[in-house]
């Protein structure tokens, strides 16, 4: 008896032991064991987030590269490109193997790099969890603070004026309310600038000018715009539930300020 109760208790120390000192080791250490995979060569690039692999057309997962004629679209497609184009590759799935448009869903990763994740860290992308956070999203995270200290490219700083100026008052995700207000003696013309979420929604300020020490809240849905007051059109809600992030760029498509929850 005195012995089972040696070796019980040796067990839960043990257990306790790991996963105080390291559960995401323990939890990177499963993930490969859990994880659907396979291998497939490169047939084509679409664009700078789509491939097309064995006939099947790939979305990669945890990223979002811009859309055609957006900045960057051409370069995130290239560097894709000259990645993984003619070449076999590993697809890792995550929690949901397909899109809505019927799309694959995948990890691409080549001689176990993960390509999605070098697409952020190389500013061609934004990190992009819209069916939930999942083991791979610290990674990403981590990729975009380091792009943002190399001030590359979807990470490059803005150098507007009232880059320093502009800030969040209010992210409120759950009602989509925006409040942004300016801290400056001075005006601010945030015309043309942008505000997008992780995804394809992006707001574009139209000939707005914010005054000195005054806010503007912005709202999804419909109505008349105003001084104080301006309507996110065309969009029943903006913010994943989940968990997403905010963009605000200014009229060059510079980085002014983001932030996720």
């Amino acid at each position: 008896m005195h012995y089972k109760q040696k070796y019980a208790f040796l067990l839960i120390f043990l257990v306790i032991f790991l996963f105080v000192i390291n559960y995401n080791f323990l939890d990177k250490s499963l993930e490969g064991f859990f994880e659907e995979s396979e291998s497939g060569f490169v047939e084509r690039v679409i664009d700078g987030d789509t491939i097309v692999v064995n006939s099947t057309s790939v979305r990669l997962l945890g990223i979002n590269c811009p859309e055609k004629g957006e900045k960057y679209y051409e370069e995130a497609k290239d560097f894709l490109e000259k990645e993984v184009l003619n070449k076999t590759v590993e697809l890792k799935f995550g929690n949901e193997r397909y899109d809505r448009y019927g799309r694959l869903l995948a990890y691409v990763f080549l001689d176990e790099k993960n390509v999605n994740l070098e697409l952020v860290e190389k500013g061609f992308a934004n990190f992009y969890f819209p069916s939930g956070k999942d083991v791979y999203y610290n990674d990403f995270e981590k990729a975009w603070e380091n792009c943002l200290n190399s001030n590359v490219n979807l990470c490059e700083k803005s150098q507007n004026i009232c880059r320093n100026c502009i800030g969040l008052k209010e992210f409120n995700f759950e009602k989509d309310v925006l409040v942004f207000y300016n801290n400056c003696s001075f005006d601010c013309d945030l015309t043309g600038w942008g505000i997008k979420d992780e995804g394809r929604k992006n707001f574009v300020f139209s000939e707005f000018v914010l005054n000195p020490f005054l806010e503007v809240k912005i709202i999804v849905g419909n109505g008349k715009d105003n001084s104080t007051t301006l309507f996110w059109k065309g969009e029943d809600y903006v913010w994943t539930k989940t968990g997403d992030s905010l963009f605000l760029r200014d009229d060059e498509g510079r980085l002014v300020l983001w932030e996720s929850y």
